[in-house]
């Protein structure tokens, strides 16, 4: 992905892979929630944490992703994988139920999840329902907190969250509407409970990833022109990859990072700091795009 450039732009710097910690996070027993297939952000999170040593269970949500998932995790020996709905109570108390039961401790948690329905992004946010917006709020944004109230007494000797963010949270990025607001609460609620449990030793941060060719991304419209212009105007003068997230990622997780909670790092190659793109990268590619 990182070769794929525009006509005549300059060539971009290359993802790296990450460099072999395999005792980083031995003994450490973490939680994985959105993995939907192999492009997945919180799969490339996921492979970072198994190589540094730590042991994983899944959740997915509907039996459509969970015959892709299953095969991908049992592939790490992940002995914990459910179906979760995080609109559904019940669902997320029977999941850490059996955390409780068969791990007895928690150490990490990744919450990669996200929804909003395509055909309002599609349109102008003034048009956004009352329905859509508050399912998107609840399952984007509402769901981390839940989940970390959860969490919070299985981690009995402190512990880290993560959750994904992106730049639309701040700045207005097209078709992505409602999203950004959700994103925008997503943040905020990063920062207050880094303040409700920071206390019990229990750090919450967020990584804001840039553009990337995930399923999700891919529902958004004018996804291509938007992964182009961020790819063209980044400092790096490319996109991120899932081991780009996966290295931050394994910061964050481990005890690398035992003094830091509350923020929000970019994973971008540096687009957040660009004020105005070069003149030029918006223009229209040969592709069409």
């Amino acid at each position: 992905m990182a070769n794929d450039q525009t006509p005549g732009a300059p060539a971009g710097t290359k993802a790296r892979a990450i460099p072999d910690v395999p005792k980083l996070m031995a003994g450490k027993r973490g939680l994985i929630m959105g993995v939907a297939n192999n492009h997945s952000i919180a799969w490339g999170i996921a492979q970072a944490l198994h190589g540094a040593g730590a042991e994983l269970a899944f959740t997915y949500q509907g039996g459509a992703f969970g015959k892709r998932v299953l095969p991908m995790v049992e592939k790490l020996g992940s002995k914990i994988v459910q179906e979760v709905d995080v609109e559904n109570e019940q669902s997320l108390q029977t999941l850490f139920t059996r955390l409780q039961e068969e791990w007895g401790r928690l150490d990490f948690v990744v919450h990669s999840i996200a929804f909003s329905d395509k055909e309002e992004l599609k349109g102008r946010y003034v048009d956004t329902s009352r329905a859509n917006f508050q399912r998107s709020l609840t399952i984007s944004c509402y769901s981390f907190t839940e989940i970390a109230r959860l969490a919070l007494p299985l981690m009995t000797d402190g512990g880290s969250l993560i959750t994904l963010t992106y730049e639309g949270a701040t700045r207005v990025m097209p078709s992505y509407n409602v999203m950004g607001v959700a994103k925008a609460a997503l943040e905020a609620s990063v920062r207050y409970l880094a303040a409700d449990l920071g206390p019990q030793g229990v750090r919450v941060n967020a990584i804001s990833a840039g553009p990337m060719r995930t399923l999700a991304g891919a529902v958004i419209g004018g996804a291509r022109y938007v992964y182009r212009v961020s790819r063209d105007a980044a400092p790096l003068r490319r996109n991120v990859e899932l081991t780009d997230v996966g290295g931050a990622a394994l910061y964050y997780l481990s005890d690398l990072s035992a003094g830091v909670t509350g923020t929000v790092h970019f994973v971008d190659a540096g687009y957040h700091a660009i004020g105005l793109p070069p003149d030029g990268t918006a223009a229209p590619s040969a592709s069409g795009e």
